[in-house]
């Protein structure tokens, strides 16, 4: 399936939407964080609004597929592809849902990915202050090593913001083509697991299922 982020006419048309009123605190909090690290970052795709969100999807790095410069299941790789048709099968529309990464900034290249215990430290304010920007949300689904540490560190940190609002945090798996080898068996198990985690995450949101067609 062709993905809308891989047509130029479509990725300049969010380029041009990346300030609109539904995300553009989240947007301008990523120029934020570029500026003060000198490193770039990716926006996050204007199909998403940081007034109903309820669902924060993490992820671990802006990994190789976000040539597009946004965080979204429209880029054209097999991860966001997955991710794609994760929402789909559960229902979930993109306005309930909005993606952020453990440590935002661009490491791909340098570490293939891959996150030190450092990164993952210094991640978290960045993580706690996007959360304010999100005020309607209360789940957190951590896919990944990387981001089950930073759920992990935030249970262990009994942050009253996130004690206050609560939030409920949901391990679940990667969606990288690596991390689902393995059987056609295991992989569904590993689908269910996360099919499980958003739905549960919607039923405590309260958020109405879009119907299934796939």
């Amino acid at each position: 399936m062709v993905r809308l982020m891989a047509d130029n006419i479509h990725r300049e048309q969010q380029w041009e939407r990346r300030y609109a009123p539904n995300i553009e605190e989240v947007n301008r909090f990523c120029d934020t964080l570029k500026t003060q690290k000198s490193r770039e970052l990716p926006y996050v795709d204007p199909i998403h609004d940081s007034d109903d969100c309820r669902i924060i999807s993490l992820f671990s790095n802006p990994g190789s597929g976000v040539e597009s410069g946004f965080l979204s299941s429209e880029n054209d790789d097999s991860s966001a592809a997955r991710m794609a048709e994760i929402y789909a099968h559960v229902g979930l529309r993109p306005e309930h849902v909005m993606p952020w990464n453990v440590y935002p900034w661009y490491v791909y290249d340098e570490q293939k990915g891959k996150l030190d215990r450092e990164q993952i430290n210094e991640g978290l304010k960045p993580l706690l202050k996007f959360v304010q920007r999100v005020p309607r949300a209360s789940a957190i689904v951590a896919h990944g090593a990387d981001a089950h540490k930073m759920t992990r560190a935030l249970t262990k940190a009994a942050i009253p913001t996130i004690r206050r609002r609560g939030f409920k945090f949901y391990e679940v798996r990667a969606t990288s083509d690596r991390a689902f080898i393995g059987s056609a068996d295991k992989q569904e198990v590993w689908l269910q697991g996360i099919y499980g985690a958003y739905g549960d995450a919607m039923s405590r949101a309260g958020i109405a299922q879009l119907k299934y067609t796939g």
